[in-house]
């Protein structure tokens, strides 16, 4: 049977050679291509759009409340386009928050 960690050979005693020095791991090299936005800034541009979602949806209510809006189908659109961004941000928050409480988890 190969080994296929390469622990095993014919030198050293025994047929064994040893292991040397465990080397500290090295932090992840940041991506070369500088065209692709940071998760930083995909998130931060998704907040921004939620917000601008919320904002527009506020004022079409507000609008229709006052009297200067007569379509209730529009308002419902900004309403229910604000909802679907408000929960997709709030899932990406779950899953981000699921991923950190699993690393804390892990023994070193």
């Amino acid at each position: 049977m190969a080994d296929p960690l390469g622990l095993i050979g014919a030198s050293g005693a025994g047929g064994v050679r040893g292991v040397g020095p465990i080397s500290p791991m090295r932090p992840a090299s940041k991506p070369t291509d500088a065209s692709q936005p940071s998760f930083k800034d995909v998130l931060m541009s998704n907040v921004n759009e939620a917000n601008k979602l919320q904002q527009d949806a506020t004022s079409a209510i507000e609008d229709l409340a006052t009297g200067k809006r007569t379509d209730v189908e529009g308002v419902l659109l900004a309403t229910a386009k604000a909802d679907t961004a408000f929960r997709l941000l709030q899932s990406v928050r779950n899953k981000v928050m699921q991923a950190y409480e699993e690393v804390k988890q892990m023994r070193v």
